[in-house]
């Protein structure tokens, strides 16, 4: 059987491999987008020419920090308060210390009429 896969282009110019199917027959499904045939061990999520677990030329793309994630890990790093001096590790403030239940009062159980009689 041969594999078939639907390839789509992201908005950043990338390959996608979109969806894989295998067909019977000699030549590629009349679908909406472009198709060609992949190897066995392409998946969908693969783009051309990704660098991690590539097979066939395809491969997933390196999750990378783009320039945005690094402006706001370095924004967050800046608003941090800075440590403390001579090497002092801020205090805590200490969890309250809930106080102990009091015991439930007994209930005093009310005498039906047979009690009463007998």
């Amino acid at each position: 059987m041969l594999r078939y896969a639907t390839i789509i282009t992201a908005d950043d110019g990338a390959e996608i491999v979109s969806a894989i199917g295998e067909f019977e027959g000699a030549g590629p499904p009349r679908r909406n987008g472009r198709v060609e045939q992949v190897a066995p061990g392409v998946r969908i999520g693969m783009v051309r020419g990704g660098p991690v677990d590539a097979v066939a030329g395809f491969g997933f793309p390196r999750q990378g920090l783009d320039p945005s994630a690094v402006r706001a890990a370095t924004a967050k790093l800046k608003a941090m308060p800075a440590p403390a001096v001579d090497g002092e590790l801020p205090r805590r403030a200490r969890p309250r210390k809930k106080p102990a239940r009091k015991p439930r009062k007994a209930r005093t159980a009310k005498a039906t009429p047979s009690d009463a009689q007998g």
